[in-house]
């Protein structure tokens, strides 16, 4: 994991779940992030509790308001963003933030379709559009050649349910609009990896694995995998990946998923 080395990182969703263990492993870090922005849509409600408490003994953990199904609320956030990095560019851009309606074939609306395809697909494109800018910076700034989540990268968190060939975990739950969503994301990711290639950012889809959080823990089963354990493996995979992997659909262990 000492191969990671960013300078600047954003993840959004960020005051829960994932995206808070992203924040938590970036300070456990042997050289932390100097800047670590931590985007929720409410940083002052009763959710956010534990990243304030992070943000008030880090002052490299920095919060702001972010809604990603809102244009305007993330250019905000890029323009902030921007002024804390004063020259410098966004190494790391991580799109964790996400929902899933429990929905079978049969109960979904169009209403639960539009929200989660908004939030889960479009929110990621809107997030690269609006950070590509700071992204390209890091990318001319870096003495590095190739690609890597050092020089600048997209991490879209995709997940296996959106694999059109092995309908990951079907009998446990159906949830169609999420799975059309993480399918959607997955093309989107190959799209970004494609254009932005040439501005030198590197761009994957990422499966966390089925883990222990709100989201990925509803009904009776309890999933198998803790946020450190996903964590630990994202993070190292992170820090292998190359041009090799661009446009790629991989899990936590660092394992090519199918589309």
């Amino acid at each position: 994991m000492g191969e990671l080395c960013v300078h600047s990182v954003l993840v959004t969703g960020a005051n829960r779940g994932l995206g808070l263990g992203f924040v938590q492993h970036f300070l456990r870090m042997p050289k932390p992030p100097q800047w670590i922005f931590a985007t929720c849509r409410d940083p002052k409600g009763q959710r956010a509790q534990e990243l304030q408490n992070l943000a008030s003994k880090h002052p490299n953990v920095i919060i702001i308001p972010l809604e990603v199904t809102n244009p305007a609320s993330i250019k905000a956030a890029a323009a902030k963003v921007a002024e804390h990095l004063g020259g410098s560019g966004l190494n790391l851009l991580i799109n964790n933030a996400g929902m899933v309606k429990p929905k079978t074939l049969d109960s979904e609306t169009l209403e639960d379709m539009t929200e989660t395809y908004t939030t889960n697909t479009a929110g990621p494109l809107l997030m690269g559009q609006a950070f590509l800018p700071l992204l390209k910076k890091a990318a001319q700034g870096s003495p590095d050649s190739g690609l890597s989540c050092s020089k600048a990268a997209i991490i879209n968190m995709s997940s296996y349910a959106g694999s059109i060939e092995d309908v990951y975990l079907w009998d446990f739950g159906q949830v169609v609009s999420y799975r059309c969503s993480k399918a959607a994301l997955n093309m989107l990711s190959k799209c970004q990896s494609l254009a932005y290639r040439e501005h030198g950012v590197l761009c994957v889809t990422l499966h966390p694995g089925w883990v222990q959080t709100d989201m990925g823990g509803t009904g009776s089963y309890k999933p198998p995998l803790t946020v450190d354990d996903s964590l630990q493996g994202m993070l190292k995979v992170l820090s292998s990946l190359s041009e090799k992997e661009t446009g790629t659909f991989l899990d936590w262990e660092g394992k090519v998923l199918p589309w």
